[in-house]
C-alpha cells in the first residue's frame, strides 16, 4: 500500500488535481501491483458516481447559485438585521444570523462567503467596524452553511457511509445552532470591548416589512427538510424541487434574474459539479484498492490495540483530520478517509450519525485553515484584503468553533437527538 500513499502524496505536492491524483495513484498501484489497467479504473469510478443520491449536488449547487443572484442574499440580510440588529455589536449578530438563514439554501460555506460575504463586509465597514471582526466573524460563521441541511459534504459523506441523507440533514441542525449562539456570545464580549453599538432599533413594523421581503426565500429550508422528512421527496427529488423554486423567486416573483445570468449560472453549477464528481469518481476506485487490501481492519487493529475509549478515538480522528483538512480538499478528504476510520468508529460504538457530523466539522476547520483553506481566499478576494489578514482575523472566533467541536466529541445527543426523535415520531 506504501506505492498507492506514495504516489497520491508526489502527485498532490506537484498540484496535480485532488481527483487525477486519486485515479493517478489508483493505477499505479493496479499496473505495478496486480496487471490491471484502465478498464477495470474506468469501470470503478463509473460505479463510484452511479449514484441517484449524487445527483442532489448539481441540483443543490444550482440552486444556492440562482438564490445568490436572484435577489435573496439582500433580502434575508436586511430581515436579519431587523430581527437581530438592536442588539450591542449589531451587525456582528446580523452577520450570524443572516449565515443561519442562507444556508438552508445554499449548505456551502463557499457560497455564504461568496454571495453574503460581499454584503456583510461591505456594510460593516461602512458603520465602523474594525476590519479584522468584520472579517473574521464573516468567515468564521460561514462554516454553519454545510451544518444546517441541505449540506454538500453531508450528501457526499451519506453516499459513502451508505447513510441516511434525511438523517444527516436533521443531525446537523443542532449543532449549527449550537455554534451560531457561541459565535453571537463572542459577539457580545468583543462588542463590550471594543465600543461596538447596535445597528438598528428594534421595531416589530419593520420586522414585519422585511419579513414579508425575506418571506418566501425563508420558505426553502422548510420545503427541503419537510419534503424530506414527510417522505413527499428523496432528498435528489428535494434538490430539484428547491432549483425550481429559487428559479421561481428569481424570474416570475422578484424579476432579478437575466438571461445572461441563468447562463452564467449553469456554466458554474456545471463546473463545480464536474470538480465534485471527478473527486468522487477518482476516490471510487481509491477506496476500493484501501477496502480490498484491508486498510479499514487493520486501522482498526492498530486503534483498538491501543485504546478502547471512543473519545480516545474521536480525539485521534480530530488530529488527523485537522491536518488532513489544512491540505485536502473536503470531498476528497470524506471520500478516503470514512472507508478507513468509520469502521472502527463502529466497533467502538461511536454512532455513525455521530461520528459523520463531528467528522465533517473538523474537516470544515480546514476551510479557515492555510495552506488550502478556501473560505480564506474567496474572503480575502471579497473584502480585498491578504489571506494572512484574513487568517490572523479568524483567530478572533477560535474559542467558539473549538467548543463547539468539544461539544460535538463529549454530547452525542448534540447530533443524534434530532433525527432520533423525529425518525421515531415517523415510524
Amino acid at each position: 500500500m506504501s506505492i498507492l500513499f506514495i504516489t497520491l502524496a508526489v502527485l498532490l505536492l506537484l498540484r496535480i488535481p485532488v481527483g487525477l491524483a486519486l485515479v493517478g495513484a489508483s493505477m499505479s498501484y493496479l499496473l505495478l501491483t496486480e496487471g490491471l489497467g484502465t478498464p477495470q479504473v474506468l469501470f470503478r469510478m463509473i460505479n463510484g458516481v452511479d449514484s441517484f443520491t449524487l445527483l442532489a449536488i448539481p441540483f443543490f449547487v444550482f440552486a444556492g447559485a440562482v438564490m445568490n443572484v436572484g435577489g435573496v442574499t439582500e433580502r434575508i440580510f436586511g430581515f436579519a438585521d431587523a430581527v437581530v440588529g438592536w442588539m450591542k455589536g449589531g451587525l456582528g449578530h446580523v452577520n450570524v444570523a443572516a449565515s443561519v438563514l442562507f444556508s438552508g439554501m445554499s449548505g456551502s460555506a463557499v457560497a455564504d462567503v461568496g454571495g453574503l460575504g460581499a454584503i456583510e463586509v461591505k456594510a460593516m465597514r461602512e458603520a465602523g467596524y474594525d476590519d479584522d471582526f468584520s472579517i473574521g466573524i464573516t468567515g468564521a460563521s460561514s462554516i454553519i452553511g454545510p451544518l444546517i441541511p441541505p449540506s454538500l459534504p453531508l450528501i457526499i459523506y451519506g453516499v459513502v457511509a451508505s447513510e441516511s441523507i434525511g438523517s444527516l440533514f436533521l443531525a446537523g441542525i443542532l449543532p449549527g445552532v449550537f455554534l451560531a449562539v457561541l459565535m453571537s456570545l463572542t459577539i457580545f464580549v468583543i462588542s463590550w470591548r471594543r465600543g461596538y453599538e447596535p445597528s438598528l432599533a428594534f421595531n416589530v413594523a419593520t420586522v414585519l416589512s422585511r419579513g414579508r421581503r425575506a418571506i418566501f426565500p425563508l420558505l426553502t429550508p422548510a420545503l427541503i427538510i419537510g419534503g424530506i422528512m414527510t417522505g413527499v421527496f428523496t432528498p435528489t427529488e428535494a434538490a430539484v424541487a428547491a432549483s425550481a423554486y429559487a428559479l421561481i423567486l428569481s424570474t416570475v416573483v422578484f424579476r432579478s434574474m437575466s438571461l445572461g445570468d441563468f447562463t452564467r449560472i449553469s456554466r458554474e453549477t456545471a463546473a463545480t459539479s464536474c470538480s465534485i464528481l471527478i473527486i468522487v469518481a477518482g476516490s471510487a476506485i481509491f477506496s476500493w484498492l484501501l477496502t480490498a487490501n484491508n486498510v479499514g481492519r487493520m486501522v482498526q487493529d492498530a486503534v483498538t490495540g491501543v485504546t478502547s475509549s471512543p473519545w480516545a478515538f474521536l480525539f485521534i480522528v480530530a488530529a488527523v483530520t485537522l491536518i488532513v483538512g489544512c491540505f485536502l480538499d473536503m470531498i476528497a478528504a470524506i471520500t478516503i478517509l470514512v472507508p478507513i476510520l468509520l469502521p472502527t468508529a463502529t466497533a467502538l460504538g461511536v454512532d455513525p450519525i455521530q461520528f459523520g457530523i463531528f467528522f465533517m466539522f473538523n474537516l470544515m476547520l480546514g476551510l479557515l485553515t492555510p495552506p488550502v483553506g478556501m473560505v480564506i481566499f474567496v474572503l480575502a478576494k471579497v473584502a480585498d484584503v491578504t489571506p494572512g489578514f484574513v487568517s490572523r482575523s479568524l483567530l478572533l472566533f477560535l474559542a467558539p468553533l473549538l467548543l463547539t467541536l468539544l461539544a460535538l466529541l463529549f454530547i452525542p445527543g448534540l447530533s443524534t437527538a434530532l433525527p432520533n426523535i423525529l425518525n421515531g415520531g415517523l415510524q
